[in-house]
């Protein structure tokens, strides 16, 4: 969905970062500015500094900055669309429905009033648990050790015994029957009519990325069956695609995720500090949800039970993930059933230890595989082994393949060479070459943030932004135009510039002179009053690094509207990607301390103008012909020389006003 800057702005413009940031990281207030540990990175000293005078954020530690939108976007795993729409409704802002029709508009408004039905429908069991009839369920949770504050967390409620207490409490609400019943909260037939779908069970709110209560899944109590029910598919809920506490594990910082077999599970664990587990939801694990996992981890560890069932669900959905290019490991349970009852027994310390041991999928497809053959015959020790090849045939990179073959060689005591030979004879047979399909080894790695944490930039995520920032465009030729910046790019193309070839690092010369760069933005942020001074000298196209050259560009037009106008997160959020905008955070980021007077501080302003212009003067010398972006004539370019040398011999400093 397409939204112009105006309207960026003026969420931007009434949202107070500190107070977003705060909600999830602890800040302590330093100078004019906040400062916490960065909720990006694991740290120990607080690099992580928030502005509220620019309303930026920017991690000195990990170089993560941006906006609040940025900020939300990083932190939730949001979309940008969800991010700004967050704040919009902070700041009590009702964004413009572009690009919708009359019937798209509809079915979003049905939508989020079949969310409100779910978030009624929660609230009336989690009250009923902490009721007097809740007592049941209350022991339920108690007796599998949940602490208040966990079942808090996860929303945990009860159904009692009535058969017609939710639809009563959903209709008080005004809720129409169409819409109770299409929630699938309620259930309709002929002998009873509207009436509960859940009783006589503790209740589990299903809740999507952004916490918002999707479906329920209701355990018995007692000898009942089914044992466990879920919501049917919905317009708000699809089995299939989503993950149990995903909204919660999303914000681990390992860079893996835990798949277990149930809620339980999942909440035991979270318990015991794995915040990292995530379960599917009473059917078999999907395709689609190995595509939500991929947007969160690149790696995934399977936590199933150590039983036969278990060790089948696991070897199916090991076979999912690899398909959906995720790399995946299992952990050993054994001698316990599940991950909840392996910690009750031998603590966190020791579940740690397994998953720190978590066995390879390969080998533990391999291993299971083993127990159908006699090891002790010869004939079945080589069928086994020809089944080893065969598997090592699915490999499609070569050096992965010849690396496993290495490994299983060792493993199961075969002659290398005898096992590559045998690989290649398959290979020959089946073709290496062909792309990987379902349960093919392609291993994809690079999926979390900084390696991919759902948000495009840093690791390419799917992040897009607004459609048509002025980072979107092809710049044109020009100084300082269309040069990569550092960090910018995996093969050091200049974000904004268009495609480049792979550049070489920059010279300590050309770091200095970025430096002084993000000085010169962050001082005119800071102190308004200076840009007179500063476009009398420098124009946005003097600057090096297309990122800066647009970064000016934006913030002289702010300048020019008056000194009321300007603001820094404003031009973070032109540029389209995460990296751009976590780049455009550090210019902003670069203070001048420690200068009182006004002298001195017109005399560093000096400084920092002249190596500016005078790197900007050299790269027009160098150029063949007019500059495209300012038709620079040889008149225009001796003019530049003749002023910086005037400029550079005055023997007064600047005074700012």
């Amino acid at each position: 969905m397409y939204y112009p800057q105006e309207v960026l702005d003026e969420v931007l413009a009434n949202t107070n970062i500190v107070d977003v940031v705060s909600a999830h990281v602890h800040l302590k207030k330093r100078g004019s500015n906040y400062v916490g540990l960065c909720p990006f990175h694991n740290e120990k000293t607080p690099s992580f500094n928030v502005s509220p005078s620019k309303n930026i954020f920017h991690c000195f530690g990990c170089g993560a900055g941006g906006s609040a939108i940025t900020f939300l976007m990083r932190y939730n795993n949001s979309t940008f669309q969800e991010a700004l729409q967050e704040l919009a409704d902070r700041a009590g802002i009702t964004l413009p429905a572009y690009n919708l029709s009359e019937e798209a508009k509809k079915r979003e408004k049905h939508r989020q009033d079949l969310l409100a039905v779910n978030k009624e429908a929660a609230t009336y069991y989690y009250k009923n648990l902490r009721s007097p009839r809740g007592e049941r369920g209350m022991r339920y949770f108690t007796d599998r050790g949940l602490t208040p504050e966990t079942m808090r967390m996860f929303g945990l409620g009860f159904a009692d015994g009535a058969r017609s207490d939710l639809t009563a409490w959903l209709k008080k609400k005004g809720f129409s029957d169409e819409l109770i019943l299409e929630s699938d909260t309620v259930m309709y037939n002929e002998k009873q009519g509207m009436h509960d779908r859940f009783w006589n069970r503790v209740m589990f709110p299903i809740q999507d990325v952004r916490g918002r209560v999707i479906g329920f899944g209701g355990r018995v109590l007692g000898d009942g069956h089914p044992k466990y029910i879920n919501s049917s598919d919905t317009p708000v809920f699809d089995k299939g695609r989503n993950l149990y506490a995903l909204n919660l594990a999303k914000r681990s910082k390992k860079d893996y995720l835990i798949l277990c077999e149930g809620y339980m599970d999942v909440i035991a664990m979270h318990q015991a500090g794995f915040t990292e587990a995530v379960a599917s939801l009473g059917t078999a694990f999907t395709q689609g949800q190995a595509a939500l996992l991929k947007r969160y981890a690149a790696r995934v560890l399977l936590a199933y039970d150590s039983d036969q069932a278990g060790t089948r669900a696991a070897l199916r959905n090991i076979g999912i993930l690899r398909s959906g290019g995720l790399e995946s490991a299992v952990i050993d349970l054994r001698p316990h059933k599940d991950p909840d009852e392996f910690i009750k027994a031998e603590g966190k310390e020791a579940f740690q230890a397994r998953i720190d041991g978590a066995e390879n999928s390969f080998f533990y497809e391999l291993r299971i595989l083993s127990g159908s053959y006699r090891m002790e015959d010869p004939s079945q020790r080589t069928a086994f082994h020809r089944e080893i090849a065969r598997k090592l045939c699915t490999f499609s990179d070569d050096i992965e393949r010849d690396n496993y073959i290495a490994a299983a060689a060792q493993k199961y005591l075969i002659k290398t060479e005898s096992l590559r030979k045998l690989v290649a004879q398959y290979g020959n047979a089946s073709g290496y070459g062909d792309r990987p399909g379902p349960g093919t080894y392609s291993t994809g790695r690079g999926n979390r943030y900084g390696q991919g944490r759902g948000i495009t930039g840093p690791a390419g995520s799917g992040y897009t932004g607004y459609t048509g920032g002025p980072a979107g465009r092809q710049n044109p030729g020009g100084p300082g135009r269309g040069r990569p910046m550092p960090g910018t790019g995996e093969n050091g193309s200049s974000p904004g510039g268009g495609d480049q070839k792979r550049q070489p690092p920059p010279s300590k010369a050309e770091q200095a002179l970025w430096d002084r760069q993000r000085i010169l933005l962050t001082w005119i942020t800071d102190e308004p009053g200076i840009f007179p001074v500063v476009k009398r000298y420098i124009r946005p196209q003097d600057f090096d690094g297309s990122l800066f050259v647009q970064a000016a560009e934006l913030l002289w037009a702010q300048m020019e509207k008056g000194a009321g106008a300007v603001s820094a997160a404003s031009v973070i959020s032109a540029f389209d990607t995460a990296q751009q905008q976590e780049e455009a955070a550090a210019m902003f980021s670069r203070h001048m301390d420690g200068l009182e007077d006004a002298a001195d501080r017109g005399k560093a302003l000096k400084e920092l103008i002249i190596p500016v212009r005078e790197a900007s003067i050299e790269r027009m010398s160098r150029m063949d012909g007019p500059d495209p972006g300012g038709a620079i004539s040889l008149q225009e370019l001796l003019a530049a020389r003749k002023e910086l040398e005037a400029l550079r011999a005055q023997q007064f400093h600047l005074q700012i006003q």
